[in-house]
């Protein structure tokens, strides 16, 4: 396992890294037991980074994974949660006021029986640009309540996620320099697109380490196919097919490929998958670990 640092932050993480929003159920149904097993194995594989939020199953990932760590030495994983996205009952709700964010993260430490937080970030900050106060909410409200948490000593370091990039890129200019520390990016580095190589002088201009997720694009390369809900048109669901039926023709797994593709580039700090199987860890982490062919 490769590791690398995010950023200027000094954590130095492996390539590959877990991303617990399968422990919230948020795929499929799990089985608690086996989800706890899975980040067992993670961290023994080499993974010492480890993601998660409030939203994940509306607090069940977090919960689910609280047990896992409490069996696991804290000097064995960074850890990383969120605020801003949250729900109960079925019913998703956004709240990036500095109340709850500051509320958030020790609920967040509560259950995930942890006394501090590697990397807070603010999720998902498209949300807010469409409430009142747009993204100067997050600038002006949500960013100082969290850089007041890491002068406690609460939180190590603070970063923003979002699926747009110009998003991320905004709030970066409109803060003091070194506010944000890193960013979390998903789908926008992997075998289908290739959008963050846009973005990595500016992130690296401005010391923001890169953390990208699904490197599967949540399920376009894969055997399994895409859920429902996907967002992708037709047209892509179609040609990421074509390209898992060639992959499979050479006998090679197009989620092996994409998996090794998507920590290839040492511009990125590490890449997030999410499984709640053991079995399916240990089989990413020798993908990861296997030169490409």
């Amino acid at each position: 396992m490769l590791y690398n640092e995010i950023g200027k932050t000094g954590m130095k993480v492996s390539a590959l890294s877990f991303g617990a929003s399968s422990l919230g159920g948020v795929f499929r149904n799990i089985k608690e037991s086996e989800a706890i097993n899975a980040v067992f194995t993670a961290v023994e594989g080499g993974m010492n980074f480890i993601d998660v939020s409030p939203y994940y199953g509306h607090y069940k990932a977090e919960t689910v994974l609280g047990k896992a760590l409490k069996e696991i030495p804290r000097d064995k994983y960074y850890l990383s949660t969120k605020v801003g996205r949250y729900g109960k009952d079925g019913v998703n709700t956004w709240d990036y006021s500095a109340k709850r964010v500051t509320d958030s993260v020790y609920e967040s430490m509560e259950r995930l029986n942890i006394e501090y937080i590697d990397l807070i970030n603010v999720h998902d900050i498209e949300f807010q640009a469409s409430l009142p106060g747009g993204l100067q909410k997050v600038t002006e409200e949500t960013l100082p309540a969290l850089v007041e948490l890491k002068k406690k000593g609460v939180v190590g370091h603070v970063g923003i996620t979002d699926l747009q990039p110009e998003n991320i890129k905004w709030v970066i200019e409109n803060v003091p320099a070194g506010t944000v520390e890193a960013t979390l990016c998903f789908c926008h580095y992997s075998l289908n697109d290739e959008l963050l190589n846009e973005y990595f002088d500016f992130f690296e201009q401005h010391n923001v380490g890169i953390i990208n997720a699904s490197p599967l694009s949540m399920g376009l390369l894969s055997s399994r196919g895409v859920p429902d809900w996907h967002p992708a048109p037709k047209s892509l669901v179609e040609a990421c097919q074509k390209a898992v039926q060639h992959c499979a023709a050479k006998g090679y797994p197009i989620e092996k490929l994409a998996i090794q593709y998507a920590i290839s580039n040492p511009r990125i700090a590490t890449t997030l998958f999410s499984s709640a199987n053991p079995d399916n860890v240990k089989k990413n982490i020798e993908y990861a670990e296997a030169p490409i062919d």
